[in-house]
């Protein structure tokens, strides 16, 4: 089937995701913040952890990953030239089509994934020093932040940093060669997109129903690049509001999905100093057909106005310490895989309690994979995952997923 995305928790059928493998090596305490990272994760836990996140999807959803995904591509001649071609402009070397020509397809995409040395010098070689002909893309498995499914169209991501720039030449190419991802066509393709001031990542983009968005303003979202896909998805996606949140601008809050997420009909995850309160975020309101923005009292009147009200549940609590180190550990970045079923950070103790107050029950990952625990369809209840090291590279379940079809509510 096409892709096809109208809300944040119709049932999920089809995602993509990326397994962190051996580009995360390229992350160590001196290069961290040019890939930007704030602390450096231990591959194999995370590895382990990743695939239990993807042992429950599967039980809901086909599940496709990226290299996987590439490889089947990479047997056309025409999607390997894409790659290639695409790559070259953006490479730290020239030549690439070269460095890339001929490879068989496994090779060619472990390479564009975990990139490719480059031939050190003798000064490079005396100082122990080296660089990449082709970068390693050690922050792939945050997939949503590349790719945004809106309606049955595409959006390639503008990454705000070069780290991220080879990325959206991968999603890019799947969106445009691979048949589990036909789609009416890529509305908004950020790899193309250099203007000075147009970035635009998935974290920020919330398609909450047919008609309505609710976006980040961010530092890694632009408002020029939130007017471009406004006047796109206005005149192509059906979409007739958008709500703004104007996001703080701080290393906690790079995305709106690090502060909240839809759960189910009515309620989502929510930090509380950012939306409750006198230090809430200010935010906006665009409507189609209208030529400004409305400046909204808060979130929650916001979404009143458009006939979407949701209740905020609690990240972290009411204890500040809670909120803040819950909201740093992607306390509020939950997966939907149906309304009332979600998948959060087994770590973030409090912000489950308000879920518990809430009404949902908490499972983990473990007991429901052996069946010990079984998923009632009419309960509201959050599957937990382990998050140790994955949390470390700055995302939760929603960051390393990215929809592709969810079925209509």
């Amino acid at each position: 089937m096409p892709i096809h995305v109208s809300s944040e928790i119709g049932p999920l059928r089809a995602v993509l995701v990326h397994e962190p493998g051996n580009e995360v090596l390229a992350v160590t305490p001196g290069t961290r913040r040019d890939f930007l990272y704030d602390d450096i994760i231990e591959l194999d836990t995370a590895r382990t952890e990743h695939r239990s996140m993807v042992a429950v999807l599967q039980r809901f959803a086909e599940v496709y990953e990226v290299g996987d995904l590439l490889r089947h591509i990479a047997e056309s001649e025409d999607a390997r030239k894409l790659l290639a071609a695409q790559t070259e402009h953006i490479a730290y070397a020239g030549n690439v089509s070269k460095l890339l020509a001929d490879r068989p397809a496994d090779d060619l995409v472990t390479m564009l994934i975990q990139g490719a040395e480059d031939v050190a010098g003798p000064i490079a070689r005396t100082l122990n020093q080296g660089g990449y002909a082709l970068p390693p893309l050690p922050n792939l498995f945050f997939t949503r932040d590349v790719g945004i499914v809106i309606g049955s169209h595409a959006v390639i991501g503008s990454m705000r940093h070069e780290a991220r720039w080879s990325e959206e030449l991968l999603i890019k190419a799947l969106f445009a060669c691979h048949p589990v991802l036909e789609n009416d066509g890529i509305i908004y393709d950020g790899s193309e997109e250099r203007r000075l001031g147009y970035t635009l990542e998935g974290g920020d983009v919330h398609p909450v129903r047919e008609d309505l968005l609710i976006v980040g303003f961010s530092d890694r979202t632009s408002a020029m690049a939130l007017d471009h896909l406004c006047d796109i998805a206005m005149a192509r996606c059906g979409i007739s509001d958008v709500i703004v949140v104007v996001m703080p601008g701080e290393p906690t809050a790079v995305h709106l999905d690090m502060l909240f997420t839809q759960i189910d009909h009515g309620l989502c995850v929510v930090s509380p100093p950012q939306f409750i309160g006198p230090q809430r975020l200010a935010v906006l309101h665009r409507r189609k057909g209208k030529a400004g923005v409305r400046e909204m009292p808060d979130f929650f009147a916001a979404l009143k106005e458009v006939d979407f009200a949701l209740e905020p549940i609690l990240c972290g609590g009411s204890d500040r310490a809670l909120q803040e180190r819950e909201q740093w550990a992607s306390g509020c970045n939950l997966l939907a895989l149906r309304p009332g079923l979600a998948l959060a950070y087994k770590r973030n103790e409090a912000t489950l309690g308000e879920l518990e107050k809430a009404g949902f029950r908490i499972v983990g990952f473990e007991d429901f994979l052996s069946g010990d625990d079984q998923v009632n369809d009419e309960e509201r209840t959050i599957l937990t995952i382990r998050g140790s090291e994955l949390v470390r590279g700055g995302g939760g379940p929603r960051c390393m997923s990215l929809p592709l079809l969810r079925d209509a509510l």
